[in-house]
């Protein structure tokens, strides 16, 4: 077989299309539009409006008010749609961030064969006619037909709900009740045993799978951990914003009649009536944060986004903030604390140190799953990178292993598994007689199977000085955290029953062929991670199936074992299985590696661990890794691992690097820091807000803030400042911290503390202010600088389209520069420090104080504001910036 050529692929996928899916219709941008008008606080805000208008009609046409008197109604509809225009807009561009994140999910490399060279290409990529190789674990890319199976069972249960269905290439062992053909693989369905070799038949939409496909799409609407603690704090605000609406209406009515106004004009009345009930209904608005869950959103869509650029690919939404929640990290070695390039080191059997036997030869090449892709100017691994790096070692002897390979007549094959911990495989010889039988694996496992020896081409007894040789070699393999394979073979004859059901060897009596040592060193970045995973007071612990010597000697040189370690601070998991979970527990706090690991006892430590109250990280590549997967909180396959690993994680490590890891850690804990800075934001407004309009109620005055000014500030808080403080990048600081507690509420004391001084200091600051110009007519912002207003209090209270300019940029201004004063918070820093890292940030800032001018100066009596001259700007930027440089002066006391 060779496969396409590059000019078959271009014509095949040209008549019958790529590989890739349609993805399922979605709602019109419309549609999902209209739906933001269904919101009960829109409706009753827009009907209050639309009455309003109605009242403007009368009035203008019975000549009692000008055409001026719709602009009033006009402003409120515009603030309503821009308010709904600007959050539908980003919440697209959350929606289109998590629509990259899907497409990355449909790049999953495949192993093909094309102009006679296994090679590696992204799974929309296979066009029909393509002959794809699968090993188990891998989830089938196109439907197609067998052309070589060993051992094969497939899992059907996304097509069938069936978990296991035998598939073969003989007609004879068809299954005529199998719902689909036995020499059929479908895509969507997983390897669960064996290996095979496919034509592709169908792909992309035309597979059975693509009939019925839905979209493996990342949620970005599942309710998280997270979510859940917002909704309880959105529901206590929400109570409370009623109490206020209602104290404001009876307020306002006190007013009404207290002030005389029982006089005014049916319309007036009318209209004095319309505008107490947006008023209340505005406070609702402005101060429900339904700009949370937004926040969460926008906050979880940017940072999934830029965790795809350092290598992690978040699969489940959740996985971001409980990322940065985790206090133990379960990692495995090959590839995470290695660099998964395995090359061969020094041997010690004469036969693998000189020209390879022919027994060695078909061992290596035959009992194995793995290929080599020659297409690039590196030969670059396919399958498994043990089995990779003989297969290396054999090219450079200047042995085609897929000669061999093709010469070779598989009879039967036990595929090697984490139980087993060996692979074996029968292929027949030039005699009718006998059959060869070929086994590799774990040395220690392997010699439990062999009597006899081969060295010097002379076959011995494996005993004595020959088998303390071999311990002795293999213990000086496994200190240099070499990893060992041992190798045997025997003649049988063809009745012979090799193994049993399970696919274990029944035979005793192999004789050893040799032993080899394949080293894989480990990646440069890990010593610092892992350095910086402990200071961030996060436990690593090291579970893998490799002996305990080697365990110990990675552990060591990535700097988590030292000479104060002692037998207390590892384990077998054989005898991890041996403990009772009291003792299980005792032991953990000490506990760094488990060696010769096995999956059970991965996730029994994820269990235990999460029974103390740990979040618990767990990576993986294997199938064998699935369950630790799916139990442990954060889930983290590696970008070469099995489907299954992939699927049952929640973000693929595409780098294989635990400083990837590392990073995830660093964007968990930067999102829920952003989110806290939000809610310390938003909350702080609240509370000037509503206390503010609350308390002009009572006083007898006119609100101070308009329900168009009100719905503006609504935008700054709910959708502005939720996208800058979402977008300020991470900061390295967190990993200082020790990991938050998961069952915390998210507003901390100091977060309350804040809250409540900040948020009263503004009351009383625009409280004061309201008395000022209620009692003085002020026709300069000087005279308050001054105190020198000379003018006689008027006694009707009302405020003038001056005043009330003046108090509605004051209001904002003084939110404008405490949204710096939260960017800093729990940062430790300055709030100018990494501004040059925050174009988002200052773009939005800059966006809300430019809108504050136009709505100002040319809002006119759309937003009841008038003109602020130059003066009256440069003081008032000047002034709230008090509110800044207080925060300032009081974070350098702080450090």
């Amino acid at each position: 077989m060779r496969g396409l050529t590059q000019q078959q692929v271009i014509e095949s996928r040209a008549l019958h299309g790529d590989n890739s899916l349609t993805p399922p219709k979605r709602e019109s941008l419309w549609r999902q539009l209209a739906e933001k008008f269904t919101d009960p606080l829109i409706i009753i805000l827009l009907a209050a409006m639309s009455l309003s208008l109605v009242v403007a009609v009368y009035q203008f046409v019975t000549g009692e008010e000008s055409a001026s008197i719709f602009l009033e109604p006009l402003g409120i509809f515009v603030a309503v749609m821009l308010a709904i225009g600007v959050g539908f807009w980003f919440e697209q561009s959350a929606n289109r961030k998590f629509n990259i994140l899907n497409q990355e999910t449909q790049k999953q490399p495949v192993s093909v064969l094309r102009d006679g060279n296994y090679q590696s290409v992204p799974q929309h990529d296979i066009v029909v006619g393509d002959i794809v190789l699968l090993d188990t674990g891998d989830e089938i890319p196109a439907d197609g037909t067998l052309l070589e199976a060993v051992a094969l069972c497939v899992n059907e249960s996304v097509l069938t709900g069936e978990p296991m269905a035998r598939k073969t290439t003989d007609p004879q062992h068809f299954d005529p009740d199998a719902t689909y053909p036995s020499n059929q693989l479908l895509r969507g369905t997983t390897i669960a045993d064996g290996h095979a070799t496919i034509e592709v038949s169908r792909v992309g939409d035309h597979t059975e799978y693509g009939k019925v496909y839905r979209g493996a799409q990342i949620d970005n609407n599942v309710k998280t951990p997270l979510n859940r603690q917002l909704e309880r704090l959105s529901l206590l605000i929400t109570r409370a914003s009623y109490a206020i609406a209602a104290l404001i209406i009876v307020g306002r009515i006190a007013m009404f009649f207290s002030q005389g106004l029982t006089d005014l004009p049916t319309a007036e009345i009318w209209r004095y009536a319309l505008n107490t009930i947006m008023l209340a209904i505005t406070i609702i608005v402005v101060a429900v944060p339904e700009g949370l869950p937004m926040a969460v959103s926008l906050s979880l869509a940017l940072s999934m986004r830029r965790m795809l650029t350092t290598n992690n690919l978040v699969r489940k939404m959740h996985a971001c903030e409980t990322m940065g929640a985790t206090t133990v990290i379960c990692t495995d070695k090959t590839g995470t604390l290695t660099q998964n390039q395995m090359s061969v080191g020094p041997t010690f059997i004469p036969s693998l140190v000189d020209e390879p036997s022919e027994l060695l030869r078909q061992s290596i090449a035959v009992n194995s799953t793995a290929n080599l892709d020659f297409s690039g100017e590196n030969i670059k691994s396919l399958g498994n990178p043990t089995e990779a790096a003989l297969l290396i070692w054999l090219h450079a002897q200047n042995i085609d292993y897929r000669e061999v390979r093709a010469n070779a007549s598989i009879i039967n094959q036990s595929p090697f598994s984490t139980e087993k911990k060996y692979m074996a495989t029968i292929v027949a010889t030039d005699s009718p007689d006998r059959n060869l039988l070929l086994m590799k694996g774990a040395p220690e496992i392997v010699a439990t199977h062999c009597k006899t020896l081969l060295a010097d081409e002379k076959i011995e007894d494996l005993a004595g000085e020959n088998l303390v040789k071999i311990k002795a070699q293999l213990s000086d393999y496994q200190s240099r955290a070499m990893r060992t394979l041992g190798f045997a073979f025997k003649y049988i004859s063809p009745t012979d029953v090799a193994f049993d059901e399970s696919g274990r060897l029944l035979s005793d009596d192999l004789t050893m062929l040799g032993v080899v040592g394949i080293h894989d060193p480990i990646r440069a970045e890990v010593p610092e991670a892992i350095n910086s995973c402990q200071l961030a007071g996060i436990q690593v612990k090291i579970v893998t199936g490799d002996t305990p010597l080697t365990a110990i000697e990675i552990a060591r040189q990535i700097g988590l074992w030292t000479t104060a370690d002692g037998e207390e601070n590892q384990i077998t998991g054989p005898a991890f299985q041996q403990l009772t979970d009291e003792q299980a527990l005792a032991a953990l706090p000490k506990l760094k590696i488990i060696s010769r690991a096995r999956p059970t006892d991965k996730a029994r430590l994820v269990q235990l661990l999460q029974s103390q109250g740990h979040i618990v990280a767990v990576t993986g590549d294997g199938t064998n890794d699935a369950p630790a997967l799916n139990a442990a909180h954060i889930g983290l396959s590696m970008g070469d691992g099995t489907t299954v690993a992939k699927q049952a994680s929640a973000i693929t490590i595409t780098d294989n690097s635990f400083l990837s890891i590392n990073r995830a850690v660093l964007w968990g804990r930067s999102l829920y820091q952003n989110i806290q800075r939000f809610i310390l934001f938003q909350l702080t407004i609240n509370v000037a807000a509503c206390l503010t309009v609350l308390i002009g109620a009572f006083l007898g005055t006119e609100s101070p803030l308009t329900v168009t000014q009100m719905l503006w500030v609504n935008l700054i808080m709910d959708t502005f400042a939720a996208m800058a403080l979402a977008s300020l990048p991470p900061d390295e600081r967190v990993m200082r911290d020790t990991p938050r507690d998961a069952k915390a509420n998210i507003i901390s004391r100091p977060m309350g503390l804040r809250i409540v001084a900040v948020g009263l200091t503004f009351v009383v600051l625009l409280t004061t202010l309201l008395h000022i110009f209620k009692v003085n007519e002020i026709s300069s912002l000087q005279q308050i600088l001054v105190g020198n207003f000379g003018l006689v209090g008027r006694q009707t209270g009302e405020l003038s389209a001056y005043e009330l300019s003046l108090f509605f940029t004051i209001f904002v201004l003084l939110q404008f520069w405490n949204m710096f004063n939260a960017k800093a918070f729990a940062s430790h820093r300055s709030a100018f420090a990494k501004l040059a890292q925050s174009k988002s940030f200052l773009g939005i800032a800059a966006v809300i104080l430019v809108g504050q001018i136009v709505i100002v100066n040319l809002g006119g009596p759309m937003f009841n504001t008038v003109a602020l001259a130059a003066d009256d700007w440069l003081i008032i930027v000047a002034a709230t910036a008090v509110v800044l440089l207080f925060g300032e002066v009081v974070r350098l006391v702080r450090k």
